[in-house]
């Protein structure tokens, strides 16, 4: 008897989960299925877009790789006009690079207008990494180093000089030369010695700071030593002059 008590509470309590499951249903089924849906087609949408972009990612890293080969075989027009494309339609990390890469072949081939064009051009573009915008920067200041007064060089690197910033070595260095190159001494030493203490100097530049340490010294003293007076007037010999109203000597 216990045992028939049992089943039928069994059943009556099946029964009653079926008819919650019921109302359950009637009230939210159809946003279950829509819930159910739109996550299904979220990881969908988002498995197709990162396939798209992976897709595309390698697309682009094959035209560079092409452009950077081309420019290795010395094919540089062809390289040129491959990596203005690639700077024209791709991503932003390609676009840098590929306007980095044509900016040096115009540079090498002697184009240096040009260059300087891509450089700055790359140095203000938003989008672009800061250590790439910075970078171009520098090489754009490089390049201008044999022409540009030294107001333009300021403006140029003077920002890239600050502790911290990545490429002050370099920018500190041409600011140092620029500085010489228009005769301003105390501010050329002024970069140098900056340099001479800075832990992120490059081994290689390391010799030319000190060659460059020499030169201003020797300048230095060459400015400071006095220049040779001239002797007073007293001091003159007389030259003789011939007097040319006194009348020739008679001969006897």
């Amino acid at each position: 008897m216990a045992e028939k008590f049992d089943s039928f509470l069994k059943e009556v309590d099946e029964d009653l989960r079926r008819e919650q499951l019921k109302k359950l249903w009637d009230q939210y089924g159809i946003l279950a299925v829509a819930g159910m849906v739109a996550l299904l087609g979220g990881v969908w949408g988002y498995g197709y877009w990162q396939n798209r972009r992976v897709a595309a990612s390698e697309a682009q890293g094959a035209r560079f790789e092409t452009a950077t080969k081309l420019a290795r075989e010395g094919k540089a027009d062809e390289a040129q006009k491959a990596f203005g494309e690639i700077a024209k339609s791709a991503a932003p990390g390609y676009t840098s690079l590929a306007l980095l890469k044509d900016a040096g072949l115009h540079a090498k081939a002697g184009r240096l207008a040009e260059a300087v064009a891509l450089y700055d051009t790359m140095s203000k573009d938003a989008s672009a990494d800061q250590i790439l915008r910075d970078f171009a920067a520098v090489q754009a200041a490089n390049l201008r180093l044999d022409t540009a007064d030294y107001t333009e060089m300021e403006r140029r690197l003077t920002p890239l000089t600050a502790d911290g910033a990545t490429w002050r070595t370099q920018a500190r260095e041409i600011l140092g030369l620029a500085a010489y190159k228009a005769g301003k001494l105390e501010d050329a030493r002024k970069f140098f010695d900056l340099l001479l203490g800075d832990r992120a100097m490059p081994p290689g530049m390391n010799e030319r700071v000190q060659l460059m340490l020499a030169v201003l010294t020797d300048a230095e003293a060459a400015k400071a030593a006095p220049t040779p007076a001239e002797p007073a007037a007293s001091e003159k010999t007389p030259e003789k002059t011939k007097d040319k109203s006194a009348p020739p000597a008679k001969k006897k």
